[in-house]
């Protein structure tokens, strides 16, 4: 006869052994180049932003995406490879120019911008859009500047009842899941140092 501490002992082992055993443990495989119609590869993407979720109030990403005003700004963040960024919990405050603000650069930029060879240059215009915080025109009126996603500073002013937002001027506000998107007339350019 065992004792009863072995007979114990003996029973929790085969029960952790039963639990340990009927946990699924998928194997995790990694994302692989795959092939589409016209014969090129195409990376599948991955992370909170490439998930479908009707459920919820859209996030940043999800508004711009919705907005046909917004599809420069839209190709411009895939190009830079900021979507999962634009997911986050944030608060985030995003100042997005329409494609009208797009085209008032200069001739050519916008294309340049968004070669592949070009990505950090891009990335850093998009961050200077993007501020921690979930703040309504009127509180920013409060404001003389904002620290922005990419480390630099920029200033806001009150001309009469309109709020300018590093020389762009907030035309709506539409609130997000995750923070509040701020439509504006103007790419605002990071100071170069």
């Amino acid at each position: 006869m065992f004792p009863t501490t072995n007979l114990k002992s003996l029973i929790l082992s085969f029960l952790m052994l039963g639990v340990l055993f009927s946990c699924k443990n998928e194997p995790k495989t990694a994302t692989s180049p795959t092939q589409n119609k016209a014969g090129t590869e195409e990376v599948e993407k991955q992370g909170q932003a490439f998930i479908d979720d009707d459920g919820s109030t859209p996030n940043v990403l999800q508004i711009a995406i919705g907005s046909p005003d917004h599809t420069t700004l839209v190709a411009a963040v895939q190009a830079a490879g900021l979507e999962n960024a634009l997911v986050n919990a944030g608060p985030l405050m995003v100042f997005a120019p329409t494609n009208e603000a797009f085209a008032a650069l200069p001739a050519g930029t916008v294309e340049d911008l968004l070669k592949p060879e070009n990505k950090d240059a891009l990335a850093n215009i998009l961050k200077y859009h993007v501020t921690a915080g979930n703040y309504s025109k009127e509180f920013l009126m409060k404001f003389k500047k904002l620290g922005q996603a990419n480390d630099q500073n920029v200033t806001v002013e009150v001309v009469g009842d309109d709020v300018l937002v590093g020389g762009a001027k907030i035309l709506a506000s539409v609130p997000a899941g995750n923070g509040i998107v701020h439509v504006v007339d103007k790419v605002m350019l990071p100071p170069t140092e």
